[in-house]
């Protein structure tokens, strides 16, 4: 987390968000007419609104909600004028990454759709990425077990737990350990 992934990141975002012709604000109003409308002729797994749901709820979690606390905390009310600025240029970015999910996904032998980096790398990218797509799809198992997927949540909880009555973390840690376990 330096200037060069942050030149990466913030040029990828404005460089798609040019290439796609600022989807994110003509297209606007096409979107949320689609989100309601049931296309009986492109029928997939999900509707529309569904998928909406499941992106919005893959996309905004605890973190989300902890981090935008932190960063206003932290940064004052200008770190919330950031964050519209680089939610706005990475609209662009989260429909190039669904649109290749879309593109390149393949029905599995029970019938039922995959899709997602690990597949787009493979079948866009070619046969000789594929030690990449198999190298993503272990990372996203790793983070989704390791890092995001509890780290940030167990972090909020104790936090509150101490806060409110004074319970050591260890003690919240333990107890919620034993209840997912």
């Amino acid at each position: 987390w330096g200037p060069p992934l942050l030149i990466l990141l913030v040029g990828t975002c404005i460089y798609l968000s040019l290439r796609l012709g600022l989807l994110q604000i003509f297209r606007l109003p096409r979107a949320f007419r689609l989100i309601f409308v049931s296309d009986v002729e492109h029928q997939g797994d999900v509707s529309s609104f569904a998928a909406l749901c499941t992106a919005l709820a893959a996309t905004v979690g605890t973190g989300n909600i902890i981090g935008v606390a932190t960063a206003i905390k932290t940064g004052g009310p200008g770190a919330l004028f950031w964050m519209w600025v680089a939610a706005f240029f990475g609209m662009a970015t989260k429909y190039a990454e669904g649109l290749l999910a879309i593109k390149y996904r393949r029905k599995d032998a029970h019938g039922a759709m995959a899709g997602g980096p690990m597949h787009y790398i493979l079948l866009g990218m070619g046969e000789k990425w594929r030690p990449l797509a198999i190298f993503f799809a272990i990372a996203g198992i790793l983070v989704a077990l390791l890092g995001i997927g509890t780290f940030t949540q167990v972090n909020s909880i104790t936090e509150a737990m101490r806060n409110a009555i004074q319970l050591p973390p260890a003690v919240t840690a333990s107890i919620l350990a034993i209840l997912v376990a």
